[in-house]
This record gives C-alpha cells, sequence and structure tokens, in this order.
C-alpha cells in the first residue's frame, strides 16, 4: 500500500477530465489524471470519431458559451499540433417556433443564421430532404472526439501531470480517493466521472440533482452523395416524443452519422450490453427512408454510447468541501470542454466560479 501526494486528483479521463488535467497542470498544480479502462475505450461517452459543435441553441447563455469556447478549440489545435474542429456549417429545419427562437438567440449573441427556402437547401445538400425553411449556420463544424481526448491527455503529460488508465477509483473522499491499495491524498479532488459519478459519490458526500444514464444508439450510414455534408437537426415536434429532435454529421472514414437525441433506454454503466434495442432501431430507420435520401438505409453500423441527463440538461459544474464535480452534460456537452477544463481549473484552485445555472445550489431552488 502506498499514499500518494498531490494537489489535485482528477477521477475520470474523458473528454471533461482530460481537459481540466491539461488546464490545472498548465497553471502548476501538481496533477493526477486517473481513468478506470484503457485508452480511446469505448464505456462511455467521449469516444468516436465525431461530435457537433453548434450554435443552435434557444437559450442564448448556451450559444455564448459556444462561441467562447471555440477559440479554445483552436488553441488546442495549435498546442497539440493537430487538426480536430472542421468546420462544415450547419442547418436546423421543423418546428418552426423553435426555429425561431434559435433564430432569436443567434442574433443576440452576434452570430446570426441565414434562411434558406427548402428547395434551394435540398439542391445545396441533396442528401438531406427539407419540408419547412432551413436556418442554416455557417459556422457550425464537427469536432474529432478520440484524436480531442488523446490531443488534451497529450497536452496534460506535457504540462507535467501524470495520466494514469486503468486505474479504477474505488473511494472517494474529501482530501483523498482510492484506486486499489493505493491512495491518493490531494487539496482537491476533481470528479468528472460521466455515468459513474453517482455510484462514486452518491448522496452521502454531494446532494446531486437526478441524473438519468441512457444508452444512445445513432448509427452511420454508407452515403451514396460524397462530399461534405453540414451538421443538420431536425426538429420534428414534441408529440413525437422521445423522437422529435433527430441530429447527424459526416464522420470521416465511418459514414454519416444519424440519431435520437435522448431517446435511449435507461441503462446501468457496468451492465451494458451495446446492441441497438429493437423498437427504437426500426423507428431509426424508418426515419433515414423518409427524411435522408443520400445514405443507403441498408448499410449502416451501430454506434454505442452514454448519455448522462439532468432534468433540464443544464449541466452540474460545482465544489463542495474539497470536491469538484462536473457532471449532467446531457449529451451535449462535448463541443464545450475546452472552456469546462477551464471552469473546473477555476473552482479547483479557488478562481472564478462558473455560471450560477450550473451550481448545486440553483438546483435547490
Amino acid at each position: 500500500m502506498s499514499v500518494i501526494e498531490v494537489d489535485v486528483v482528477v477521477v475520470g479521463g474523458g473528454v471533461m477530465g482530460s481537459a481540466a488535467a491539461w488546464q490545472l497542470a498548465a497553471r502548476g498544480a501538481d496533477t493526477v489524471l486517473l481513468e478506470r479502462f484503457e485508452p480511446g475505450h469505448v464505456r462511455g461517452a467521449s469516444h468516436g470519431a465525431s461530435r457537433m459543435f453548434r450554435y443552435a441553441y434557444t437559450d442564448p447563455l448556451y450559444v455564448e458559451l459556444v462561441a467562447r469556447t471555440l477559440p479554445l478549440w483552436r488553441d488546442v489545435e495549435a498546442a497539440a499540433g493537430v487538426p480536430l474542429l472542421d468546420v462544415t456549417g450547419g442547418v436546423d429545419h421543423g418546428e418552426a417556433s423553435r426555429l425561431q427562437a434559435i433564430a432569436a438567440a443567434l442574433d443576440a449573441a452576434g452570430v446570426p443564421g441565414q434562411w434558406l427556402d427548402p428547395d434551394d437547401a435540398a439542391k445545396r445538400w441533396p442528401g438531406l430532404r427539407f419540408d419547412t425553411q432551413v436556418l442554416y449556420h455557417a459556422q457550425g463544424a464537427r469536432v474529432d472526439a478520440d484524436a480531442a481526448v488523446g490531443a488534451l491527455q497529450q497536452l496534460a503529460v506535457a504540462a507535467g501531470a501524470r495520466v494514469q488508465h486503468r486505474a479504477r477509483v474505488t473511494r472517494v473522499e474529501p482530501g483523498e480517493v482510492s484506486v486499489g491499495a493505493d491512495t491518493y491524498r490531494a487539496r482537491r479532488i476533481v470528479v468528472t466521472a460521466g455515468a459513474w459519478t453517482r455510484s462514486l459519490l452518491g448522496e452521502r458526500l454531494i446532494a446531486l440533482p437526478p441524473l438519468r444514464v441512457t444508452q444512445e444508439q445513432p448509427l452511420h450510414f454508407a452515403p451514396l452523395i460524397e462530399g461534405e455534408w453540414p451538421s443538420f437537426i431536425h426538429h420534428r415536434g414534441a408529440d413525437l416524443a422521445p423522437f422529435q429532435f433527430v441530429y447527424g454529421m459526416r464522420t470521416p472514414g465511418e459514414g454519416v452519422k444519424v440519431g435520437f437525441h435522448h431517446a435511449g433506454p435507461e441503462c446501468d454503466p457496468d451492465a451494458r450490453d451495446f446492441a441497438p434495442e429493437p423498437s427504437r432501431l426500426a423507428t431509426l430507420l424508418d426515419y433515414i427512408a423518409e427524411w435522408v435520401p443520400g445514405v443507403d438505409v441498408e448499410a449502416w453500423t451501430p454506434i454505442s454510447c452514454t448519455y448522462t441527463s439532468t432534468d433540464n440538461e443544464d449541466f452540474v459544474i460545482d465544489a463542495v468541501d474539497g470536491l469538484v464535480v462536473a457532471a449532467g452534460f446531457s449529451g451535449h456537452g462535448f463541443k464545450f470542454a475546452p472552456l469546462v477544463g477551464q471552469l473546473l481549473a477555476d473552482l479547483a484552485l479557488d478562481g472564478p466560479r462558473p455560471p450560477e445555472r450550473f451550481s448545486l445550489d440553483a438546483r435547490s431552488r
């Protein structure tokens, strides 16, 4: 048994923990990042080759945060020397009230979108079908998820952090964590454990809000139309819940990724089958046949990932008694990782606090 003294321990080496470890080490903190699984594993929410980088929110706060995050991704690329974010443009179509709200939020943030007639949009992007006005935002993009996690961990190590894979944390307390027979003692513990957050922290340490863990099941389809695709979101209306929000983008080398947002079954992250649930799969294939003519509906590869979601899809980023927690990224957090890493480093090193809406106190009001 050994006791290791450090400044900060980060528990969970997905994109959020990796970003936090880099920021902490770069600010001079003696930092250890502990990741339960092997590099590049597929058990959580940070794997794969594509994540959507979109400005298309109805909430001005998130539009503002996206705008703050874009230059931070460019900083990561420059520091690591690898490309991570490809600008593809993004389109939203469907329910008029949602589109109007998105357009208003974009205008308020100074990143206005462009309205397109559905026929004009279909000529420009023949792989998609539109039956309403289309809101186009030129700065929409795609992030290479696997490469991003690898780059952030590379930068963390270069800044002096230790990154340990296959290091399963079995106990978390204020000031220390246990990995097997070893104990790490630190001034701050940062927990970025995704679907395992509640099992590590429970109610004893932090009064977390409800966190719903689901297994989401998008698919990669073989494209019939080559070239770049925009990222796309179809707002179909609440009456089609849980299949009202469809997203997609081209993933280089793998196909066109399409999935329903927040439509997967609840799951235990340690007992997943990674297989598409048959009725949801059939619904997605029917959708593809109607709305995405640019792919082969019979040539697909399943994808499996977890969402850990709050009831309103707002994040939790806060600190209590030496424990810093980031959770509930609700299937839309990946794009914010460089900014979240800064926010977590601020909390761990007694710097500025994140937006009030992300606090635990906000949940109890």
